[in-house]
């Protein structure tokens, strides 16, 4: 798909005084009233506006989730204990339950200190005020937040493309291969949600939140710095216009929840290097992209009967970096590419374990704009054609990764 094609050739206004709301074209305005009143009416209406939206998420989750209930049933499985309990799931429940570990100590792969805090701490909150069990609590916790940033990538779509390229790129964000880690009690949904949000508000010019929200996100995943460096640079360009106390606090409040846990860990363990001493026993260091390049000539190249969700990853993070270069040949707006080129550059240059590696993509949906924008102008028959092939095709996928796949999503 040749990145002209998928540039729009208008694009609605970004606000329009007395008719929108702000941001969100085809809104309509609501009148400003003072204190939560007007926050809530405003709230109502883009709720209102990003409906068919979050409706067109939920049937594509749902037809995944009642693929995963069939093949679970056929091979005698439960489908709670794999959605809520397994995996990195059962790492945040033990996070929850017994805290973080004090030393860093030498074994591999067994230091939840690479494991950064809110979630837990969410579930663990959480479920002191309502009934049921961690596991149910954390998955809770996980399919809200999925419709929260389903909602936020709603948002961003709509703002700079309009209301239908919004409503494709959730479709699209929903029906990625992996799409069934946003219904598990991982941090991937929690995560975009902070980092769709957060990229919207500064596109609208709303630094202090952006900053507020990306500081959340540094708090969730590693990739939190992804966003973090997204507002921080977008505030400090814009004091080229001028001297601004609010842009220098977005820029240094950005980064702050990364940077917090990561001092914090350092001190825990007694050494200013501490987080990432952690990722070294987690086989997680920086390579500059040797073994992803490796792994992928293995896949594709060496061996003679790759495993199949090994070949999605590879595929995924080949067509992620295409995806960027026709964003950046569209030129989306800076903090987009920000965004998604660290993350990329994080997930590629790591020499950590593989088969997660499409998961730790999730998170980047404005990687998914220009076929948003191509599949808007595309025929009505084209357009139900690939969106069927790609809600089937997450369904078959989500239900291989959890059940037939050995290892963590």
């Amino acid at each position: 798909m040749p990145s002209t094609a998928s540039r729009p050739t208008s694009a609605p206004p970004r606000s329009a005084p007395g008719g929108t709301v702000p941001g969100v074209p085809g809104v309509p305005a609501v009148r400003r009233a003072p204190g939560v009143t007007g926050l809530l009416a405003a709230v109502r209406a883009q709720l209102r506006f990003a409906a068919p939206a979050l409706l067109a998420y939920a049937a594509v989750r749902l037809t995944g989730l009642v693929a995963l209930a069939f093949w679970a049933h056929r091979r005698h499985h439960g489908v709670w204990p794999i959605l809520a309990t397994r995996w990195d799931a059962d790492w945040y429940l033990g996070i929850a339950d017994h805290g973080y570990a004090r030393q860093l100590g030498t074994a591999f792969d067994a230091n939840n200190l690479a494991f950064f805090p809110l979630y837990p701490v969410l579930v663990k909150a959480v479920a002191a005020l309502t009934p049921g069990s961690r596991a149910t609590t954390g998955l809770v916790i996980a399919v809200v937040c999925s419709f929260l940033a389903a909602w936020g990538v709603h948002a961003v779509g709509s703002h700079l493309h309009g209301r239908r390229v919004g409503v494709l790129l959730t479709v699209l964000w929903a029906a990625l291969p992996v799409g069934l880690v946003q219904w598990m009690g991982y941090t991937e949904s929690l995560f975009t949600a902070f980092a769709a949000w957060a990229l919207y508000a500064v596109l609208t010019g709303r630094l202090l939140w952006a900053a507020s929200l990306a500081s959340l996100a540094g708090l969730t995943r590693p990739t939190g710095v992804a966003v973090g460096a997204a507002v921080a640079l977008t505030a400090l360009l814009s004091l080229r216009r001028g001297f601004s106390a609010r842009a220098l606090a977005a820029a240094a409040l950005a980064p702050a929840g990364w940077l917090a846990y990561v001092g914090w860990v350092g001190l825990r363990v007694g050494r200013w290097d501490g987080y990432f001493a952690v990722q070294r026993l987690w086989h997680n260091e920086w390579d500059g992209g040797a073994e992803t390049v490796r792994r992928m000539r293995e896949v594709l190249a060496q061996n003679s009967s790759p495993e199949l969700f090994l070949v999605l990853v590879t595929v995924t993070l080949m067509a992620a970096v295409v995806l960027y270069a026709l964003s950046a040949g569209d030129r989306q707006p800076l903090p987009l590419l920000v965004f998604t080129g660290v993350l990329l550059l994080i997930v590629l240059g790591s020499g950590g374990v593989y088969f997660p590696r499409a998961r730790f993509l999730l998170p980047g949906f404005p990687l998914l704009l220009p076929p948003a924008l191509h599949l808007a102008r595309a025929s009505r028959r084209f357009r139900t054609l690939v969106l069927t092939a790609a809600v089937l095709g997450s369904a078959y996928c989500g239900a291989y990764m959890a059940l037939v796949w050995p290892s963590a999503p």
